[in-house]
């Protein structure tokens, strides 16, 4: 990987995190240019630690570590779950063998590995501990969380000497309705003909898929559920839900108060291979819903970009009888649609993983109680030739190319890629539908200091955490007036892109900030969005420096990447 790739795209965010105070930072399973992350010290001592002057610790992602002395030389400074593999003792107790621990030791006393080094992992880990005041009436651990994560020790170890306390003490407060109004607004629509959305009091109603029922192996699902929603990822990063609301349900519930008539049927194996019109009588309903998913855990990456258990011939199935079919997908990521463009597709809303209130939210949407204000945040293309990043590679192997990705695709990730190509796309990046409609105009932009002289390079000032402060002064204020034309309330995100000099390689259009704002009818809105240096700068690789460079940058406001409504020329170096 180029470090103007390392620079101006990955690093990007790592840097914002570190500003904002981030104490810990986890290493990934991948290599990178041949190096395992949590061995590679160009990406953690280099970068992470002396260019963004981050001072708290590196943690492995579960299992990373592949060394012990060589990964804490290059920085990691924590390993996680800590052992290796399983081994017994004389005493006849089970044991957990670790590239740190007693190997840490071990170098130390003959050697091998400095003290110094230690003494920085030590004070790493335990500064932000004091930092944060957990010494100071912080929440005790849970026992039951405590014991729910004995499946990274030893089965015979007791977490007994150190967890007291309430067992699974509740601490949801108003979780339910904030869970239920973030799904909500986060639900991207991306197709509406002829405002088949919102619902208005139908008459009859039919659903389809899967992914509309309640989950027959629980709440908490660790595999594949061929019956049941998907509301949440899988891996160690999901939570078991303390209820769920299937769509299904939600929608009886709601069905009730419109004395619609229900009728459901949630295998897709039957309904891929059906006579759709054989299943729901004589009467066609007004609406067909159909629900799709696309599961996705860590260490086991979706091996298709299209939805699971058969999604894209089950939409056929039945969109090739029901005029009105809606269709509703929940996954992780981009799914291709080949479905999107049939006449008889009236709509589609983008739901994700929504969480415990996935029921109750998607039906919000669905009858108009909240207008859709979600934006995509990544591209879909019109099929899966059309992405450029190649699949990873399984971390569960060991050949050589195993655990590596590549980067070639250098700056031009998602949106940047198609846009410079200009490759046609399904749903552009930032793009999603309302039930109201927006304006946007005047887009202006102004120095924030009028009177001083914009410098190519920046000063060099003492790094502090996120790295170079003069990096992070704001240069120019660029703003845009909004407002609301339409008959409903609703939000909207407005998104500010930028295009570099002709001069430096870059990609053709680059998203540089975003705002969203909730108006009601005939209201408006100025949004602002600040620019500070490194929004206008590129790494150069000649001078290991942030420049900006001289030429014409050309500012462009609009709904999504591809609904772009306004502009203006800025030269902020002189040449």
């Amino acid at each position: 990987m180029l470090t103007a790739v390392l620079d101006e795209l990955y690093m990007w965010p790592f840097a914002n995190a570190i500003r904002a105070q981030a104490s810990a930072a986890m290493c990934s399973y991948n290599r990178v240019n041949g190096s395992y992350a949590c061995q590679n010290s160009k990406l953690l001592n280099g970068l992470l630690k002396e260019e963004l002057g981050f001072q708290g610790y590196v943690m492995t992602d579960w299992s990373g570590l592949h060394s012990g002395v060589a990964s804490a030389q290059a920085g990691t400074d924590m390993d996680q779950p800590g052992h290796i593999e399983p081994m017994t003792t004389l005493l006849n107790q089970t044991r957990l063998s670790s590239y740190f621990g007693g190997n840490i030791t071990l170098a130390v006393r003959n050697g091998t590995f400095p003290e110094s080094r230690l003494d920085d992992m030590i004070k790493r880990i335990m500064t932000p501990y004091y930092a944060l005041r957990q010494d100071q009436d912080f929440p005790a651990t849970d026992p039951a969380m405590a014991y729910y994560n004995t499946q990274f020790s030893s089965s015979n170890y007791s977490m007994d000497s150190f967890v007291f306390g309430e067992k699974s003490r509740d601490v949801r407060q108003d979780h339910g309705g904030r869970i239920r109004q973030h799904a909500a607004e986060s639900t991207v629509m991306l197709k509406n003909t002829n405002g088949t959305l919102p619902l208005k009091a139908p008459t009859s109603i039919a659903i389809f898929g899967s992914d509309a029922a309640p989950n027959t192996q629980g709440p908490f699902i660790r595999g594949p559920s061929e019956i049941g929603t998907l509301a949440i990822g899988g891996g160690s990063g999901n939570g078991r839900f303390t209820y769920l609301v299937s769509p299904l349900e939600a929608i009886k519930a709601r069905a009730v108060q419109d004395n619609t008539l229900v009728q459901f049927w949630l295998n897709n194996t039957v309904i891929k291979d059906a006579n759709v019109e054989s299943l729901w009588g004589a009467t066609a309903p007004e609406a067909c819903l159909v629900f799709l998913k696309s599961r996705a855990s860590e260490r086991l990456d979706r091996e298709s970009l299209a939805v699971d258990q058969h999604g894209d011939t089950v939409v056929e199935s039945v969109a090739s009888k029901c005029s009105n079919t809606i269709v509703v997908t929940h996954s992780g990521g981009m799914t291709i649609m080949p479905w999107a463009d049939h006449p008889n597709v009236t709509a589609i809303l983008a739901a994700h993983y929504p969480g415990q209130e996935s029921g109750h939210s998607i039906v919000d949407i669905l009858y108009g109680a909240k207008s859709p204000s979600g934006k995509l945040p990544y591209t879909v293309p019109l099929n899966a030739s059309s992405v450029n990043t190649a699949p990873t590679t399984n971390i569960t192997t060991s050949g050589v190319d195993d655990w590596q990705s590549w980067y070639s695709e250098g700056l031009e990730i998602d949106y940047r890629y198609y846009h410079t190509h200009k490759i046609p796309v399904q749903y552009e990046f930032g793009f999603g539908l309302s039930y109201t409609n927006f304006s946007m105009a005047s887009l202006r932009v102004k120095p924030t200091h009028p009177e001083a002289r914009i410098l190519s390079q920046p000063e060099a000032l003492a790094t502090r955490p996120g790295g170079n402060p003069a990096l992070w002064d704001v240069l120019f204020e660029a703003e845009v007036t909004l407002q609301n034309t339409g008959s409903t309330s609703g939000a909207t995100v407005a998104q500010l892109y930028i295009s570099f000099p002709d001069e430096v390689s870059a990609p053709s259009l680059q998203l540089r900030g975003f705002e969203k704002t909730y108006l009601s009818p005939g209201e408006s809105y100025t949004a602002t969005f600040p620019l500070m240096r490194r929004d206008l700068s590129y790494w150069n690789v000649t001078q290991q420096t942030w420049l900006i460079p001289e030429g014409d940058f050309i500012l462009r406001v609009g709904f999504s990447s591809l609904d772009l409504h306004d502009s203006v020329v800025l030269r902020p170096v002189e040449e």
